[in-house]
C-alpha cells in the first residue's frame, strides 16, 4: 500500500489544519502531499471564535506551499485524501477536476476524510447521501440537503469516510484516520 496521503486545500484554507495534518503525517512516517488548484504558495487563514461574534472570525494564517496541482493527481498513488476546512472548500466544491478526483478515490475504495467546511466538497461530489457524517455547524444544512445524516460528534467514521467538526476535533479525527490506515 502507498504511504502517500493527499492533503487538499487552496487559498483561504485553514492554516492550522494544513500544518497539523502535514506534520502529523510526517511524524507517523507517511508522505503528505499538498494539492490545490495550482502548484504555488497558498494564502491560508485562521478561523476562530471571538466573544460577541455570532459566527467565527477569519484572520491571515501562515502560508502553505502546494506540492501539486489537483489535475496532476491520480487516486491510485495515494492511500488517503484529507480535505481541509476553512474558506477554501467554498470555491473548491465548484472545481470539476477535484470532484472527479474525490469520486475516483471513492471508486478505488480509498480513505476519504474531511474537516469542518471540507464536507462541502464531499456534498458537491455526491458522496454524503445516506452516510453518517459530521462537519462545522454552519454547513450542517448542506449535509442534510444532500441526503447525509449529520451526527453531532467531534469525528465520525462511516466506512471509508471520516469527517470532523473543526480543528478542535483533531485528536478524535486523527485517531480514526490512523486506525483506518492501519497505523
Amino acid at each position: 500500500m502507498s504511504r502517500k496521503v493527499l492533503i487538499v486545500t487552496g487559498d483561504g484554507g485553514d492554516s492550522y489544519e494544513a500544518l497539523y495534518a502535514y506534520q502529523r503525517f510526517l511524524e507517523a512516517r507517511w508522505e503528505p502531499v499538498v494539492a490545490a488548484p495550482s502548484r504555488r504558495r497558498l494564502h491560508m487563514v485562521v478561523h476562530d471564535f471571538e466573544p460577541g461574534w455570532e459566527t467565527y472570525v477569519e484572520r491571515q494564517g501562515l502560508y502553505v506551499d502546494a506540492d501539486v496541482a489537483i489535475t496532476a493527481v491520480a487516486a491510485r498513488e495515494f492511500a488517503a485524501m484529507i480535505i481541509l476546512g476553512g474558506r477554501a472548500p467554498e470555491y473548491l466544491r465548484n472545481d470539476a477536476s477535484l470532484l472527479d478526483l474525490v469520486r475516483d478515490f471513492a471508486r478505488h475504495e480509498k480513505l476519504i476524510c474531511a474537516i469542518g467546511h471540507g464536507i462541502q466538497v464531499l456534498t458537491a461530489a455526491g458522496l454524503t447521501q445516506g452516510r453518517q457524517v459530521t462537519c462545522h455547524a454552519h454547513v450542517r444544512i448542506e449535509v442534510e440537503r444532500s441526503g447525509g445524516v449529520y451526527v453531532n460528534k467531534p469525528a465520525v467514521r462511516d466506512g471509508k469516510l471520516i469527517t470532523a467538526q473543526t480543528w478542535k476535533s483533531h485528536p478524535e479525527f486523527y485517531r480514526e484516520v490512523f486506525a483506518s490506515l492501519g497505523v
